[in-house]
């Protein structure tokens, strides 16, 4: 959702944590660049162990996650999904690729979740699957959820590509659907540049995940010495990403302590010192509930109007500064209008998108920096 730009305190930068590129030589070293090579591996179970699932799946992005979650759901044409409106585009088009309606559901103008008060009334006996959102790391209100989802046979998919590490009532997020999606994009908390991570609770899907993201073939389980060869036994593609990604990826989640304790110095650094300036210019603040423990992925505001937020990022960026708007309704999108969506089917979401505006926010942001970040804002006054 931003454009990379000549500021010189940009909205991100991606980090690297020490050990990046030993690890990469060491995967050189070993000759086994393509995927589930060693470093994809310990990927795979350091994610099973730290976040407690039954199977982790590196990916190439967490777009192709989602897409495998659709997949292994059976999702046919005429198949419904509730997506919130406000989330990335991936989330709705990895239903939409095989030809399921999106439902698109408003969201909680606190947390910027789907609101669970409004997601009964969209089920329809056409309901297959209900995708939440933990947006900026923020857990969705999901006992309600689940609540809902289980008493109408309903599966729910977690794209937690924000939430890594993040908990709700003490669980990690990505554990409470039948399935989640992570990502380590370079804007992520974690990355690898690209890539991506499918999540499984539920052990039902895992050989099916296994011979999807391996285009179709038992080739797992011939690894696993289960088969003597391995064939195509249904459809698949190829969703495995480079070993030598892996590498860079798992160097980062080992420094997973370090990183996120940069981050929420960085987050409370914000909220600290622009609480008084926000409450004078009635501008929110971030919420997050005491039930929910976030991953300080983002910083963002959100003020009064369109017009002051789209002069917010006029004042920063005169001063070298890159702050960012997010997402758009995509109700209201062109592709969102032909399943039917159109203007107040999602009035939080609507009001949320006009005023919504992103700090700058990366591991390694300088105090220096964030002080011209803060300073800068301090000399904005809403209208």
């Amino acid at each position: 959702m931003y454009r990379e730009t000549a500021m010189s305190i940009p909205f991100n930068k991606p980090t690297q944590v020490g050990r990046e590129a030993e690890y990469m030589a060491q995967a050189l070293q070993k000759n086994h660049l393509a995927g589930d090579g060693p470093f994809t591996k310990r990927a795979h179970a350091l994610l099973e162990e730290v976040i407690g699932v039954p199977k982790a799946l590196l990916t190439t992005s967490c777009t192709h996650a989602l897409e495998m979650s659709a997949l292994l759901l059976d999702l046919k044409e005429g198949d419904e999904v509730i997506v919130p409106s406000f989330t990335f585009v991936s989330t709705v088009n990895a239903f939409a690729l095989r030809n399921a309606t999106p439902i698109f559901a408003d969201i909680r103008p606190d947390t910027l979740n789907l609101d669970e008060t409004k997601l009964e009334s969209l089920i329809t006996p056409r309901t297959r699957a209900i995708a939440v959102v933990h947006y900026a790391g923020v857990g969705c209100e999901m006992d309600a959820i689940l609540e809902i989802a289980n008493r109408h046979h309903i599966p729910v998919v977690e794209d937690n590509a924000h939430g890594l590490f993040g908990t709700y009532k003490g669980r990690q997020l990505g554990t409470f659907g039948v399935m989640a999606t992570q990502s380590f994009h370079e804007t992520k908390n974690f990355t690898s540049g690209e890539g991506g991570a499918l999540l499984i609770n539920d052990p039902k899907y895992i050989e099916d995940a296994e011979i999807l993201r391996e285009k179709g073939t038992n080739r797992s389980r011939f690894f696993r010495g289960q088969v003597d060869k391995y064939t195509w036994v249904n459809i698949g593609s190829s969703y495995l990403p480079s070993d030598m990604l892996a590498a860079f990826l798992v160097a980062q989640l080992e420094e997973r302590d370090q990183i996120q304790a940069k981050r929420r110095n960085i987050w409370e650094t914000y909220y600290k010192e622009l609480e008084a300036w926000a409450e004078e210019n009635h501008v929110q603040m971030p919420f997050v509930p005491a039930h929910c423990e976030q991953t300080y992925h983002m910083f963002y505001l959100l003020f009064p109007n369109l017009e002051n937020r789209q002069a917010a990022i006029a004042h920063l960026k005169e001063r070298g500064i890159q702050a960012v708007f997010h997402y758009l309704p995509l109700h209201l999108s062109p592709m969102g209008e032909k399943y039917g969506g159109k203007p107040g089917d999602c009035p939080v979401t609507e009001t949320i998108s006009d005023q919504l505006l992103r700090l700058p926010f990366y591991t390694n942001m300088t105090e220096e920096d964030q002080r011209r970040v803060i300073e800068a804002l301090k000399e904005f006054s809403v209208r």
